[in-house]
Parts: C-alpha cells; sequence; structure tokens
C-alpha cells in the first residue's frame, strides 16, 4: 500500500529524525537518492559528458539539488545551477563548485544557454511549503525547461504545486518524473498535481520509524485489494454470496438499468433482484436477473441496494433509503438528496458522485471540486456522515475519520458513458458480500479501473460494456498477484 503524509506531519518526522543523526546527513541521504535516480534515468555509461541543469531555489529542495548535482558532477557529468532564489544552500554551493560544477545567477546572467543544451533539469526551485504556485521570475526559466528536450526531474515535489492539496494556484513546472524522499506527499497522488508529477520514485531516507501509523492517504495495491475481495467457499449459495438490490433506469434510459446489473453480476453478486421500468430491457440481456414490479420493499430480501442510475424521475430512492441495510447511491438518486436523511439511516451508505454531482451537493461551481477534490470528498463525507466515492481523473473514496483512498488504476477512456454504471454495480456487489463502504468503493474503482486499462490496451477507446466484460480479468489478475 502507498501511503502519503502532510507537510507537518512530514517536517515533524525530519526533525526528530536529523536530532539523532550528524549534521547534513538527512539532506545527505536525499541527495544521494536524488542522484542515483539521475543515473539511471541518464542510462549507463551516459553520465559522463551528460549536461544538467540544476534549478535552484531558496530551500531546502535547492540544496538537495546541488548536493546531487555534485555528486553528478564528479562523476562526469557538465552541471550548471541556475539560482533562482535570493539566496542558496551555502553547503550545497559549496560542494558543487568543488566538483568543478557552474553557478548561474538568473537575475545577472543568461539562465536560458545552459537549459537550450541539457540533458537532464532538476527542478529544485521550491519545495514542499511552496504556496501559490511559481514565482513570476521562475516562471519563464521553468517554461524553458519544460519546452527542452531534456529529462525533467523534480525534486520531492513538482514546483508550483500545494504539496498537502494537489492544488495548482498559479502556474507549475510538470516533471517527467518526481524522486520524492521519505514517504509521498499527497499532492504526488491527486490530480491536478499529479498528472504534473510524471512517474514516482520513493527514496527511503529512514523517515518510516518517525512516521504515525495512520497516513493522511493511502492507495491500496494489488495485494490490499486480494486480500479484501470475497471468495465463495464450498458452503456457498447465491443468498450467502450476497443479494443486491438495484433501483435503476427508466423508459429513457433503459441501458443504465442494463449496465448497473452486469457491473453487479461480474462483481461477484451471488443474485441481483431489480425493481424498476427497465425490466424487460435487463431480462433480455441478463435472464438471470431476478426482477420485481416494485415497489422496492416487496422485491424480497437483499444484503444491499443500489438506486439512482438512469433513474429519471422514478420513484424508490426514499424508500431504498429508510431501507435497513447498506445502500450506494449514484447519478439520479443524488438528485437534491437531503444529508439529514442519510445521516439519519442506521445502516451504512455510500454515495458516489462524479465532479458536477459533488459540485451540486455541495453549492458550489464544478471548477472548485476538480481543483480541490480531496477538500470536496472531506466535506461531502462530513456533511453527509457517509462513505463517498468521488469519480474522476483521481478517484477518491473517503469515510468518516480515517485516511482518504487514492485509487491508482484507471484510464482516460474510463470517460465514457455508462461506465459509472458499472462501477455502481460492481461496489453495489461489494456491499452485498459484506465489505464496508470504504472497502467496497475503493475495491470496485480499483477492479473498474484495472478493466478499463486492459481494454484500453488492447482497442484503444472503451465502451461501458467492454468495461463491465473485463471484470473478470482484473480480478483474475489482482487474486492470482499478477
Amino acid at each position: 500500500m502507498r501511503t502519503a503524509y502532510r507537510v507537518e506531519t512530514v517536517r515533524a518526522a525530519e526533525a526528530a529524525l536529523m536530532a539523532r543523526l550528524p549534521e547534513g546527513a538527512l539532506m545527505g541521504r536525499a541527495a544521494a537518492g536524488l542522484a542515483a535516480a539521475c543515473c539511471s534515468l541518464l542510462g549507463k555509461g551516459r553520465v559522463y559528458g551528460a549536461r544538467v541543469v540544476l534549478l535552484v531555489g531558496s530551500g531546502d529542495n535547492g540544496g538537495d539539488a546541488l548536493l546531487a548535482g555534485a555528486r553528478l558532477a564528479r562523476r562526469g557529468a557538465g552541471v550548471t545551477a541556475v539560482l533562482l532564489g535570493d539566496r542558496a544552500h551555502d553547503g550545497g554551493l559549496a560542494a558543487l563548485r568543488a566538483a568543478g560544477g557552474r553557478v548561474v545567477d538568473s537575475a545577472a546572467d543568461d539562465p536560458f544557454e545552459p537549459l537550450a543544451a541539457a540533458d537532464l533539469v532538476l527542478d529544485g526551485i521550491t519545495g514542499i511549503g511552496g504556496r501559490g504556485g511559481l514565482r513570476p521570475a521562475a516562471v519563464p526559466v521553468a517554461r524553458a525547461a519544460r519546452g527542452s528536450d531534456a529529462v525533467v526531474v523534480a525534486v520531492d515535489l513538482p514546483s508550483g504545486v500545494d504539496a498537502d492539496t494537489g492544488e495548482i494556484a498559479g502556474e507549475a513546472l510538470r516533471a517527467d518524473v518526481t524522486v520524492t524522499f521519505g514517504t509521498y506527499k499527497p499532492a504526488l497522488l491527486v490530480d491536478p498535481a499529479r498528472s504534473y508529477a510524471g512517474a514516482l520514485r520513493l527514496v527511503d531516507i529512514g523517515l518510516g520509524g518517525e512516521l504515525p501509523g495512520v497516513p493522511d492517504l493511502e492507495a491500496l495495491q494489488h495485494q490490499d485489494v486480494a486480500r479484501l475481495l470475497p471468495v465463495p467457499d464450498i458452503g456457498s449459495d447465491k443468498y450467502r454470496r450476497g443479494v443486491l438490490g438495484v433501483v435503476a433506469g427508466s423508459a429513457r434510459y433503459p441501458g443504465a438499468a442494463v449496465l448497473t446489473v452486469e457491473g453487479a453480476l461480474r462483481g461477484g453478486a451471488g443474485a441481483v433482484r431489480y425493481v424498476g421500468a427497465a425490466a424487460d430491457a435487463v431480462i433480455a440481456r441478463h435472464p438471470e436477473t431476478l426482477v420485481h414490479a416494485g415497489p422496492p420493499g416487496k422485491a424480497g430480501r437483499v444484503q444491499a441496494w443500489v438506486v439512482g442510475p438512469g433513474l429519471g424521475d422514478e420513484p424508490g430512492v426514499a424508500e431504498v433509503l429508510a431501507s435497513e441495510v447498506p445502500v450506494l447511491v449514484d447519478a439520479d438518486g443524488l438528485r437534491g438528496l437531503d444529508p439529514a436523511l442519510v445521516r439519519a439511516r442506521s445502516a451504512p451508505t455510500l454515495l458516489t458522485p462524479h465532479a458536477g454531482e459533488a459540485a451540486a451537493l455541495l453549492g458550489v461551481a464544478r471548477d472548485e471540486v476538480e481543483a480541490g477534490r480531496l477538500a470536496a470528498v472531506r466535506e461531502l463525507s462530513e456533511r453527509y456522515g457517509a462513505t463517498v466515492l468521488l469519480k474522476g481523473s483521481t478517484t477518491l473514496v473517503h469515510g468518516s475519520g480515517g485516511p482518504v483512498r487514492v485509487n491508482p488504476t484507471g484510464t482516460a477512456w474510463l470517460a465514457t458513458a455508462g461506465s459509472g454504471d458499472v462501477l455502481s454495480g460492481l461496489a453495489g456487489s461489494l456491499l452485498a458480500a459484506g465489505l464496508r463502504p470504504l472497502d467496497a468503493g475503493s475495491c470496485a474503482a480499483y477492479l473498474h479501473g484495472l478493466a478499463a486499462r486492459r481494454v484500453s490496451e488492447e482497442r484503444g477507446p472503451v465502451t461501458a460494456g467492454e468495461v463491465a466484460g473485463a471484470l473478470g480479468g482484473a480480478w483474475r489478475d489482482v487474486t492470482s498477484g499478477s
């Protein structure tokens, strides 16, 4: 499992570790790991003679870049430091000069000349304490670095992004690779900042023992999901495996019902009871479905409900929320949803909005949700007393308290009609199997994204039906450890 911690926590852990180490030892560890990563990126035998440019700010990030640059210079690289702050780390400057590196002050010299021929650029402009985007003086240099043919490597974090929130207020320098120290920072896992980080490399500097056991963010990996997924045993029958009730679809949107049911069946539900106006379409596609004319309370026993996909103005939301089993609310079921109604439930609730639906629930603009996804998912969870799965380029899942789960799988091709319906059915089936909402939402998002990635790698653009069809293969990949 990948974990991430806020700046305040990281700084406290660093301070505790530095108190037990010789002066400069922690920065030395970071610089050594950074230099090793740069050597790897340049390739075997290509460090000698490589042209490396360090973009150096005033903080410790600049010091890390300078000390790493000194190591590269000692291995024969031509290293130039471009100073962009009002001061620079004295020890780092001395080490670089002693190793034969060159120093350029952007206020007095031409900072663009070394960038034009660079093979690798180290972004050490701002660190984890940076706020508000790049300073105006750094913007043209950052643009020149990004416009060059060099590999851009961010030191700990891309300059211009907010480490705690992943927000970008201004201009930031997009990296090809980010080498981060000690632990991941939230911005490296959450958009919009995540898309600026490139490939991630974590350097162990001995910080693990100083970090608290509960992180601010966590991202499941294959083995984590495999431990959570339900597995039938010899005594299982369709009822013990979990029966999911689905209230979805309408005369206008029958496909939403079909896709939700398919997601549930592919997600391991022992049986699916369908209530709604699209019964004929559901039975035509999935004859194993148990259909009922309604209302939901008369449909028979279920272990969980999904309500809302393609529902339009059809009834059912209030009655499902009045039930005493876990409920997933999506799409049309979220429209005008009363927080008091959800908070009053005795059983768990999982809400699965996209950014537009989340904005409507919060009474803010969609752009505000997109720019501050962490804040949005936390506020929704608190307001509704529910677990919230916020769909999007970074899908986040958060329950009351504890870390936010970040989904690491997926592809931009998932932005297609009906994919959310498949996700709802899949997550609902895991709720019916007994998973708590946080785990059901996290595992469903993981499998859903993995399935879409499998299809897109084979065929390019994907449809929601193809994603549903690939869920079995994704499940097998996770549980087999492949």
